[in-house]
């Protein structure tokens, strides 16, 4: 069973930057592909950026060069630096954990953080 609990969110303007925390309680944290998304009001839920246990990284176009996901195995959290936010990047923001053990996939979510970018 893995707890994730997300911190960091908040009131921003446009231009500014803010960084997104999710800790991680539970057993094996390394062996777990983690991610960020999104669900803006009246959208669906969408991925902002996810980095495997590899450590390899994939993001969304839209936050290409703005956004950058990391982790840390040691402190079990990964995080979402993001800069330049748009009001577009307006959403609650989610962490998410997955990985294939024995043949079942364990996923876990947290309960969300509001990010608002808006002047």
């Amino acid at each position: 069973q893995v707890q994730l609990v997300e911190s960091g969110g908040g009131l921003v303007q446009p231009g500014g930057s803010l960084r997104l925390s999710c800790a991680a309680s539970g057993t094996a944290f390394s062996t777990y592909d983690m991610a960020w998304y999104r669900q803006a009001p009246g959208k669906q839920r969408e991925l902002v950026a996810r980095i495997y246990s590899s450590s390899a990284t994939n993001s969304a176009d839209s936050v290409k060069g703005r956004f950058t996901i990391s982790r840390d195995n040691v402190k079990n959290t990964v995080y979402l630096q993001m800069n330049s936010l748009k009001p577009d990047d307006t959403a609650v923001y989610y962490c998410h954990a997955q990985r294939i053990r024995d043949n079942a996939l364990n996923t876990y979510w947290g309960q969300g953080i509001q990010v608002t970018v808006s002047s």
